[in-house]
């Protein structure tokens, strides 16, 4: 009898236990962005991704992404950001706003993702990276135009800039509405960090009356 009604008050408790886990905290969860950061999808709230294609994390991290993106809602954007911390980063930054802006980002995000932890290609030179492209479809006088153009390099300093601003020491991290950074160290695993990003997504709709 005692058994039985322990087990009920357990079943009773779990949807508490569980609200009362996810009760996320700035400073704990979260860190607040001061000065905030403009974003880039007005109208929007915000939701960003800082990466690195060389990054085993990111990359266990993409089909979670992938999912998660399926379930946004009208008001929220998306957007990825490549982080640069020196060595051959910008180029991966560059090969990133490449794709986008050839229109090929859905083929080449994760052909990118695989080359580096899959097939452990460095892509540490513009020519390895441009085999890459060509091998999945692209020309190689489109590539070059691009990789090269003015436009893809002032969205790489721009990337750096935000990264900066919103202090972003690894990958991947997750920027909400330009104010909120999240990363898995601080919101305890990757799963989490979707979490915390639904919650200040409900924070923002709720500040804006939405």
């Amino acid at each position: 009898m005692f058994k039985r009604a322990a087990l009920l008050l357990t079943l009773m408790m779990a949807p508490l236990l569980a609200c009362a886990q996810e009760n996320w905290e700035e400073g704990k969860h979260y860190t607040l962005i001061e000065p905030a950061i403009r974003t880039a999808t007005p109208g929007k709230i915000e939701v960003a991704e800082f990466f690195w294609y060389g990054c085993g994390h990111c990359y266990t991290f993409e089909p979670m992404i992938g999912q998660w993106k399926k379930t946004m809602a009208d008001d929220v954007g998306f957007r990825g950001i490549p982080a640069q911390w020196g060595g051959s980063m910008e180029l991966h930054a560059k090969a990133y706003y490449t794709a986008e802006a050839l229109g090929v980002g859905e083929t080449m995000h994760p052909m990118i993702f695989q080359a580096m932890n899959v097939d452990r290609k460095r892509l540490a030179s513009e020519a390895e990276i441009a085999d890459l492209f060509v091998a999945n479809g692209v020309s190689a006088d489109d590539f070059n135009k691009a990789f090269s153009s003015f436009g893809i390099n002032s969205q790489v300093r721009q990337a750096a800039s935000t990264a900066r601003g919103a202090k972003v020491s690894g990958t991947p991290s997750m920027m909400v509405a330009g104010k909120y950074l999240i990363s898995a160290r601080t919101a305890g695993s990757n799963a989490n960090m979707l979490k915390v990003v639904d919650y200040l997504v409900e924070k923002e709709r709720a500040a804006s009356g939405s």
